[in-house]
């Protein structure tokens, strides 16, 4: 049924239409007319609308992958392929993978195991002297916690009669937990993103410690003690570096929300929970940031006039956005800007891949940049107001997008601050948020720490014995600036 032979949606009972008067019934009817107009364009919207969502994807939209089932093909244009004839499991002819066998010396045990008879008639065996097969198991020792008592000695003065009581040893914690355990349960809370009664729980049952969630807490605020001063320390930093790669998600403290931001810098990275999403936080993260370049999505709080480099990762998914628009012109223009990404970062990968020299790369960029531009103005006169706003948004800050053709060792996208949120985007799905401000400054502390020593191909299990080695010991734990760790060699991106 069309709309125009569809029956009205508001009638006037009989009973009220006697009582009208034809000027009041005309006036009434036109009312309806209008409210069914209304209505029947936000029904148009709403559909539109549902439409467009069911047709949002992580390759289009800035959506996360994790909301996207991993094998849900209809959801990855692209990349839907024929189903493979092949078997599943290893195919005939692969390479064989085994594990080598340790040196007898480092087995915790060697038991000789030698036949009692022969296989076939059970007569006596003679040995004949041949190399024995070595068979090799792994297995776990029981684990049981090593428990050191200290006994606190007192005498009496016999001049004076005052008793006099032993002290605990330099770095003896004054509570129950010593550095490794404190480095392994900060740990298992943070990097491993256990909650706190799963924690206890795995103390309890593997590692045979007694333990309660309210003293994983206690825990959880000895480590955050143990590493704010080189969290600290690195958070000033921050104003010394000439790049950056900043980004933001929402989370939650208590049940007030909260954003958590994250700053990278090439050996390391620092995070702070604040509670909002507004330049005031992000300088509170990396102070005023005077000459700093900020890798960074399109965001309007980044938009204050400092050197930034807009995230062309983003700018892919948005032109994939348009391509899929049932509009024809809208679609082109995704097609026609989709071309020159391509283009671009294909001089890109032969520049990083030293095929290039820097010089020739911003030759081969130049002619792509204006045929972008270009692009963008006949969007901008388009009359399409889908396109009109999009394109007149990056036109008139044309200059964020080219940024690391001008100046050489900037990256073109903010993929290594999306890396690093990425863990802590699974805590917040795990934990729902913090419970405290305390909570919030150990989840930031940790999360800096692990994502830091990860940059720096460091042990994070190892750095935090040291930390709480430190503490127990009234020191402040070891710094983790790049220039105190030159052996370090940086993760690959």
């Amino acid at each position: 049924m069309s709309e125009s032979s569809r029956p009205p949606l508001i009638t006037i009972p009989p009973e009220i239409e006697a009582e009208m008067t034809p000027a009041v019934k005309a006036f009434v009817l036109a009312a309806f007319a209008q409210f069914e107009a209304r209505i029947a364009e936000l029904e148009k919207q709403v559909k539109e609308l549902t439409e467009q969502r069911s047709k949002v994807t992580p390759n289009n939209s800035s959506v996360p992958p994790s909301t996207v089932h991993p094998h849900n093909d209809r959801d990855k244009p692209g990349k839907k392929k024929s189903k493979s004839k092949r078997k599943r499991g290893g195919q005939q002819g692969h390479q064989r993978h085994t594990r080598d066998l340790v040196p007898p010396e480092q087995c915790h045990e060697i038991i000789e195991c030698h036949p009692d008879a022969c296989r076939r008639c059970g007569g006596e065996l003679t040995a004949n002297g041949e190399t024995p097969r070595r068979h090799q198991v792994w297995e776990l020792p029981p684990i049981e916690p090593n428990i050191f008592e200290y006994r606190l000695h007192s005498g009496d003065c016999p001049c004076c009669g005052i008793s006099t009581s032993a002290t605990l040893p330099e770095g003896v914690p004054t509570g129950q937990c010593g550095p490794r355990l404190a480095a392994f349960t900060g740990l298992l809370m943070g990097h491993f993103r256990q909650s706190k009664r799963r924690a206890a729980a795995f103390l309890g049952d593997l590692l045979n410690i007694p333990c309660s969630p309210a003293w994983t807490v206690k825990i959880q605020n000895l480590v955050s003690d143990a590493v704010a001063d080189p969290y600290e320390e690195m958070r000033r930093e921050l104003t010394n570096q000439t790049q950056l790669f900043v980004d933001e998600s929402p989370t939650r403290e208590n049940r007030d929300k909260a954003w958590l931001w994250v700053a990278v810098a090439p050996l390391f990275a620092v995070f702070g929970i604040f509670g909002n999403r507004s330049r005031k936080s992000l300088a509170s993260l990396i102070g005023k940031y005077h000459g700093i370049i900020l890798n960074c999505d399109r965001a309007k709080m980044y938009l204050d006039g400092k050197r930034l480099q807009w995230c062309w990762a983003h700018l892919k998914r948005d032109f994939q956005k348009l391509i899929d628009s049932p509009n024809g012109q809208v679609k082109r223009m995704g097609h026609d800007l989709m071309r020159q990404h391509r283009a671009l970062f294909d001089d890109w990968r032969q520049y990083k891949a030293g095929k290039i020299k820097w010089r020739t790369f911003q030759n081969h960029v130049a002619p792509i940049r204006d045929e972008v531009h270009s692009l963008l103005l006949r969007g901008m006169f388009s009359g399409n107001k889908k396109l009109m706003g999009f394109c007149n948004e990056l036109y008139d800050r044309r200059e964020n997008l080219w940024t690391f053709t001008r100046v050489e060792g900037i990256e073109p996208t903010n993929n290594a601050a999306e890396r690093a949120l990425r863990p802590a985007v699974i805590y917040r799905k795990l934990s729902f948020g913090t419970q405290s401000a305390k909570g919030s400054r150990y989840l930031e502390r940790i999360l800096t720490i692990s994502e830091t020593c990860r940059l720096q191909n460091r042990n994070a299990y190892q750095y935090l014995i040291q930390a709480m080695e430190a503490k127990f010991s009234g020191n402040s734990a070891p710094s983790l600036l790049p220039d105190a760790n030159q052996t370090c060699t940086p993760v690959a991106a």
